[in-house]
């Protein structure tokens, strides 16, 4: 397995505290069957901001750790970027990084709402070539609410990401049924850990696949996964037609 988002570098975020808990979240990352996790630490979210070349040189440091320490796993740069202002400018002079040097951008948004210049961010992305990958929107109140508005942004050229632990259940019940909506509606491309440590935040990528698999059906865990694959081998993700439940989704589950 590929984790497209993760934050096992040390020190730069409210991921791993230190390099020993980055060594122990590869190694549980080995353990579950994963290959490749790209180090996205957070970007421009009011708390923490992380320039493209100290990720660089922070994932070249502990990838040289899991070597002394063989440890069979790639790392990779990227970043979690919340939107902000200056992001297509930013973009411009080469301040962001891209995941894993691809032509795919990992976006967040507040959990609130969806940025009002979403649209606008997307597609002048796309436009210099960039696809966003929305992180974890099962976990936006906005996006949550209404599926109109994701497959909107889908439609307009985005893609998105679900967290493993939202389809385990580990952060409730109600996100775990919007995000079981969202994958069954094909609005979910992407299966990652969004991984911060080694006991509340985990991989967990082998729960959520067998879940999701039973729950949506092989084809959907199939494409989620092998669209990691080819994100890291730099090819295009093949566009879905998001299919909307009829049913009214509720970020609220009484």
């Amino acid at each position: 397995m590929i984790d497209i988002h993760a934050h096992v570098l040390p020190f730069l975020d409210d991921g791993a505290a230190d390099l020993h808990e980055s060594l122990e979240m590869a190694r549980m990352a080995v353990l579950e069957g994963i290959q490749a996790v790209i180090a996205t630490p957070h970007h421009a979210n009011g708390q923490f901001d992380n320039a493209a070349s100290d990720v660089r040189k922070a994932v070249a440091s502990l990838q040289d750790e899991l070597e002394a320490h063989r440890i069979p796993l790639r790392l990779y740069p990227g970043q979690e970027i919340r939107g902000y202002s200056e992001l297509l400018q930013d973009w411009e002079r080469g301040a962001l990084l891209t995941l894993a040097d691809t032509s795919y951008l990992l976006l967040e948004f507040p959990s609130g709402q969806v940025p009002t210049k979403a649209l606008e961010w997307i597609h002048e992305l796309s436009i210099s070539g960039i696809t966003a990958i929305i992180a974890h929107p099962e976990r936006n109140k906005e996006l949550a609410g209404s599926p109109d508005t994701l497959a909107g942004l889908i439609e307009a050229g985005a893609l998105a990401q679900v967290t493993s632990h939202s389809l385990t259940g580990a952060f409730g019940r109600s996100i775990q049924k919007n995000a079981l909506h969202m994958c069954r509606s094909r609005l979910i491309h992407f299966v990652a850990s969004d991984a911060h440590n080694v006991k509340q935040r985990p991989f967990a990528l082998q729960e959520a696949f067998s879940l999701l698999k039973k729950e949506a059906g092989k084809e959907v865990a199939d494409i989620c996964r092998e669209n990691a694959e080819l994100l890291l081998s730099k090819e295009s993700i093949p566009y879905r037609q998001p299919q909307l439940a009829k049913k009214r989704w509720s970020f609220f589950v009484k």
